[in-house]
């Protein structure tokens, strides 16, 4: 019996896993999709497609992939037609959360996320009834192998980011929304493409959670994310690391 046991856990995992790869893959497509469809098909010429380009090579999308999303995106009728939606809200303790999705059905994705804060004892709220706790900002990240930490803080700088932060896993440069494609074509010239190069949300203030709370956010978070248009989920909390020891235990 624990022979069978393990090997069902093995199963559960694995299966899991492959749900969140398709679940990615489906989410990376669509932003190629929109990419594509807004700009122009070829990401030399079109700035968000390069990064959705860039995105799905990192999350190892196989190279056709990539490229039948773009042919389709840009030949006639292009597919099904996503727009970018957001929606804000409140979860549990009062944790402001923001959702980005793109979908073919406003409807649809808006009952879907309603339907999550509502199970998880939050509440959707209007447009910007929580944006107002986060700065909006571009964020580009390198490995560290890329640069040295001076050298990159320079080249921030010279490129018009705001700051750049190092460490041994890597460089992170923030940026003001206006500047992100020039800093991020400066940067780009200096040290080849980004690992990721992207607009984030970033609160100004966070909640600390304790156990009770922490949980019930992290199952909102885990159910917004489990849907096929949710992009992006933000948050303003901060789990203690005592706390997120006894949710890996």
């Amino acid at each position: 019996m624990a022979g069978h046991s393990q090997f069902k856990n093995i199963m559960h995992r694995k299966g899991a896993q492959d749900a969140r790869r398709a679940r990615q893959f489906a989410r990376l497509i669509r932003e190629i999709t929109v990419s594509a469809r807004h700009g122009l098909p070829d990401p030399a010429a079109n700035p968000r497609l390069r990064a959705a380009v860039t995105a799905a090579r990192q999350a190892n999308m196989p190279k056709d992939t990539v490229d039948r999303a773009i042919k389709k995106a840009a030949g006639a009728g292009g597919g099904d037609d996503y727009v970018d939606v957001r929606y804000e809200g409140y979860g549990p303790a009062g944790v402001a959360v923001i959702v980005e999705a793109l979908t073919d059905n406003r409807n649809r994705t808006a009952s879907d996320v309603r339907t999550a804060f509502n199970k998880y004892g939050g509440a959707l709220g209007e447009t910007n009834s929580v944006s107002f706790l986060f700065s909006r900002l571009g964020v580009i990240r390198y490995p560290a192998a890329a640069a040295s930490a001076d050298d990159m803080l320079e080249a921030a700088i010279e490129a018009g980011a705001e700051n750049a932060e190092s460490d041994h896993e890597g460089h992170e440069v923030t940026c003001p929304i206006e500047d992100f494609f020039a800093v991020r074509d400066a940067l780009e010239t200096r040290f080849g493409a980004p690992d990721t190069a992207r607009l984030d949300w970033r609160p100004t203030t966070s909640l600390t959670l304790d156990e009770d709370h922490a949980a019930g956010v992290l199952k909102l978070l885990d159910a917004l994310e489990e849907f096929d248009d949710v992009q992006n989920v933000y948050a303003n909390f901060d789990i203690p690391e005592a706390v997120m020891q006894k949710f890996s235990s």
